[in-house]
C-alpha cells in the first residue's frame, strides 16, 4: 500500500511548512498560456543493457512511493523550450546551472526555472533528450529520450522524483535511471552527464552555448525558488531535515551536503564535492573494498570527474589539468581512463538509495560545493 503525502506530515512540519511547487508542493497558482506541445506518446525510450546496482527490489520501491500532491503532471514538464546566447544573458554569474554538451552544442538550464517543472524535453546536438532537476534531492541528470517525452509522475520515493515516459507510462526513479514500475520495470535508462555549475563558469568554458529562458508556455515566478536559495544559500538548501523520512539515513554528515556520486553494477561511491573541490584528486573504492576508482576535480566549473582505476595508476594535479602515470596535459573531463557516469546529490538522497555506499571525503556543510 502506498504512503501518501499525510503519512509524512511529521516531517514536513519539522522543517516548516510552505506554499510548494517541485518534487513536493501544490500546482502553482499562475495560469498556463500555452504549455507544451502535443508530442505524442512515441515508441519507448532508449535503453542500455548494463543496468546500475540497486539496493532494494522494484516491488519494495513502488510500495515505498509517496503521493507528492500535486497529481500527475501537475508539474508540468517544459516540451517546447527558448534559448538565447548565454553571452546576452542578464542574470548573476554565480546563479547555478546545468550545463549540457552534446553532439558539438552546448546549452545550460537555469536551476530556477527547472525547480518549477522538473524536466525538459529537448533536443541537444541532434538528439532528443531530457534535462531532468529534483529539487527535493539536488540532482540534475540527463537521458536520451528517442521518440517520446518524459512527464512528472506527482510521485516519490527516497525524496526523489518518479518520472514517467508517456510512451509506456512507466516508472523511472531519477536517481536509479531504472524502471521500477509497468511495462519497462528493471531497464536502465540511457543517461549521460549534467554539470551543476554556475552561469559565469558555463559561459567562460563554453561562450558560444545557449540559455534555456523563461518562454516557458506558463507563467511561473521563476525568480522565486518555492524551497529557498543557493545564492545565498536559505531555506531548505541548508536545514538538516528532509521532507520526507529517507529510505536510509546516514549516522555521520550534513543530510543536505553534497556529494558527487558513481554508481555501477556491483556497487556505489560517494566522494564529498567541497572536498574533492579542495584536494583535486581523491582515490577510493565502488562498495567497501570494490573496484578501485578515482575522482578528480574540474575547479573552472565546481565539478568533478570519476573514473575506474584498477591499476591504481598515479594521478596528479598539473595546474589547470592532470597528470596520469607521469605523462601530463590531461583535462578533468578526459583523462585516459575509463569515466563513470556521476552526478551531484544531496548526502541523504545517495545514502538513502545506496546504504551500502562507499564514502570518500570528509563530511562537509550544506551547499552545492562551490
Amino acid at each position: 500500500m502506498y504512503r501518501t503525502r499525510r503519512a509524512a506530515l511529521a516531517g514536513i512540519a519539522a522543517v516548516g511548512g510552505a506554499s510548494l511547487t517541485g518534487c513536493l508542493g501544490g500546482r502553482a497558482t499562475d495560469s498556463v498560456t500555452g504549455g507544451a506541445e502535443d508530442t505524442g506518446a512515441g515508441a519507448p525510450p532508449p535503453t542500455v543493457d548494463a543496468g546500475y546496482h540497486l539496493a532494494y527490489e522494484a516491488d519494495t520501491l513502488v510500495s515505498e512511493s509517496l503521493d507528492g500532491g500535486v497529481g500527475k503532471d501537475g508539474i508540468p514538464s517544459v516540451d517546447d523550450p527558448a534559448f538565447r546566447p548565454i553571452a546576452e544573458a542578464d542574470m548573476a554569474g554565480n546563479e547555478p546551472v546545468f550545463g549540457v554538451v552534446r553532439g558539438g552544442e552546448a546549452k545550460a538550464y537555469p536551476r530556477r526555472i527547472l525547480s518549477h517543472h522538473e524536466i525538459v524535453n529537448d533536443e541537444v546536438g541532434g538528439e532528443s533528450v531530457a534535462i531532468t532537476y529534483c529539487p527535493l534531492t539536488g540532482t540534475a541528470q540527463g537521458f536520451r529520450r528517442g521518440d517520446t517525452t518524459f512527464g512528472v509522475s506527482g510521485r516519490l520515493v527516497n525524496s526523489n522524483l518518479i518520472m514517467y515516459d508517456r510512451a509506456t507510462d512507466s516508472w523511472w526513479p531519477q536517481m536509479l535511471a531504472t524502471g521500477v514500475d509497468g511495462s519497462m520495470a528493471d531497464e536502465t535508462l540511457d543517461e549521460f552527464r549534467v554539470v551543476w555549475t554556475t552561469a559565469g563558469e558555463w559561459a567562460t568554458r563554453h561562450p558560444d552555448a545557449s540559455l534555456m529562458t523563461e518562454e516557458t508556455g506558463y507563467v511561473r515566478r521563476y525568480d522565486s525558488d518555492p524551497y529557498g536559495s543557493y545564492a545565498p544559500l536559505s531555506g531548505y538548501y541548508v536545514r538538516d531535515g528532509t521532507r520526507f523520512p529517507p529510505l536510509a539515513s546516514p549516522e555521520d554528515g550534513h543530510a543536505k551536503s553534497v556529494v558527487i556520486g558513481a554508481r555501477t553494477a556491483t556497487g556505489a561511491v560517494a566522494f564529498d564535492k567541497t572536498t574533492l573541490l579542495s584536494e583535486r584528486v581523491l582515490t577510493g573504492t565502488v562498495g567497501e573494498g570494490g573496484p578501485a576508482v578515482i575522482a578528480v576535480a574540474d575547479p573552472a566549473l565546481s565539478t568533478g570527474y570519476v573514473y575506474r582505476n584498477p591499476d591504481e595508476v598515479a594521478v596528479e594535479p598539473d595546474g589547470d589539468e592532470y597528470r596520469v602515470d607521469g605523462e601530463g596535459g590531461f583535462e578533468a573531463a578526459d583523462l585516459p581512463l575509463e569515466r563513470l557516469l556521476a552526478f551531484d546529490a544531496m548526502w541523504f538522497a545517495w545514502y538513502g538509495f545506496y546504504p551500502d555506499t562507499a564514502f570518500v571525503g570528509e563530511h562537509t556543510r550544506a551547499g552545492y560545493g562551490g
